[in-house]
């Protein structure tokens, strides 16, 4: 039975575990040489990652993604302020965000992940904490310097057990956004004067370094566990993908 996972935002959703692709605005993939801008370097600083570049590339609305990802399947995150709203304008995915508690059972059958491209905000389970917590949350905001990430709690899908199984594995595409925690200061800055996004009010850089460390683990436990996963620093930079062997379960 699906449990009901709540979300900060509401959304256009489906039946728990359907997909809805977001049509309104589906892009054309074109294949090719990319431009320069996606030429960039791989992202830096991320806390435990040894990364790869991705070569084999085509692009969705002048984005560059790897040849073998669909454009329903991606599901765009990362830490507040690194750009995921920008992301999912960029390719035309649905506008709403959406919320998935990663110590929740069953997180992977969520409403929220019904329909894509669509940003989500990821949950993290924290020693303490009997729920997962969003990174932008009061509580977070307010005790992060002691908070321990527990990643044990941080629940993956099964593999496809059956020809008649569902293969949640293979059926998103997880696009973590990860630009230095330097770059997100400045955008948060510049954003911070228009006063659109509470988190806004409490900037810190060791606060982001954090934030960015803690998305950088969540990429490495979801990729050890069999999901796929890209990274990058910036919209136009190629994806990158973590050299580690994936280790299946």
């Amino acid at each position: 039975m699906t449990e009901a996972l709540s979300e900060p935002r509401a959304g256009l959703t489906g039946p728990a575990g359907g997909d809805l692709d977001h049509r309104q605005h589906l892009a054309t993939p074109s294949e090719g040489i990319p431009s320069e801008g996606a030429m960039a370097s791989l992202p830096r600083g991320l806390p435990g990652l040894t990364l790869e570049p991705v070569t084999n590339l085509r692009t969705f609305r002048k984005v560059p993604v790897a040849k073998s990802v669909r454009f329903n399947q991606i599901i765009v995150t990362g830490p507040p302020g690194s750009g995921k709203s920008t992301f999912i304008r960029q390719l035309g995915g649905w506008p709403e965000e959406g919320y998935v508690d990663l110590s929740m059972k069953g997180w992977w059958r969520a409403q929220a992940l019904a329909i894509r491209p669509r940003e989500i905000h990821l949950g993290l389970p924290f020693e303490g904490s009997p729920r997962g917590m969003a990174l932008f949350e009061d509580h977070w905001l307010d005790h992060w310097r002691e908070l321990r990430l527990e990643a044990s709690r941080m629940l993956m899908p099964p593999p496809k057990r059956n020809l008649l199984s569902v293969d949640w594995r293979r059926r998103f595409v997880f696009e973590f956004l990860l630009p230095t925690p330097e770059q997100i200061l400045s955008d948060r800055l510049t954003r911070a004067q228009q006063g659109t996004h509470p988190v806004d009010t409490r900037i810190e850089l060791d606060q982001i370094r954090a934030q960015v460390e803690l998305f950088s683990r969540a990429a490495l436990h979801f990729h050890c566990h069999g999901m796929q996963v890209y990274l990058r620093e910036r919209i136009s930079h190629a994806p990158a993908r973590i050299a580690l062997p994936k280790q299946l379960e």
